[in-house]
């Protein structure tokens, strides 16, 4: 299986998305300070995930998620609450 994901920076309330084949390991990698991106944003914690078949359509999940550009609108769409 492999997931699109959604994380949260707990620091600056930043959110970053992303697709993974092993989401406990990649967000392990994102708290670790492995990720160039996140790197100075820790700690992430994951707030949604959506699982697929087929990495391509995680990839072309997560490339709709990163399209949609205004945080309203993708709170409003995965109905994230936390």
């Amino acid at each position: 299986m492999f997931f699109t994901y959604v994380l949260v920076s707990e620091s600056t309330g930043r959110y970053y998305i992303g697709s993974t084949g092993n989401i406990e390991d990649r967000l392990e990698h994102h708290n670790a300070g492995r990720i160039k991106l996140t790197k100075g944003f820790r700690p992430w914690r994951l707030i949604h995930q959506e699982e697929y078949d087929t990495l391509p359509h995680a990839r072309n999940r997560e490339s709709l998620l990163k399209s949609w550009k205004s945080r309203s609108y993708l709170e409003s769409q995965l109905h994230l609450i936390f």
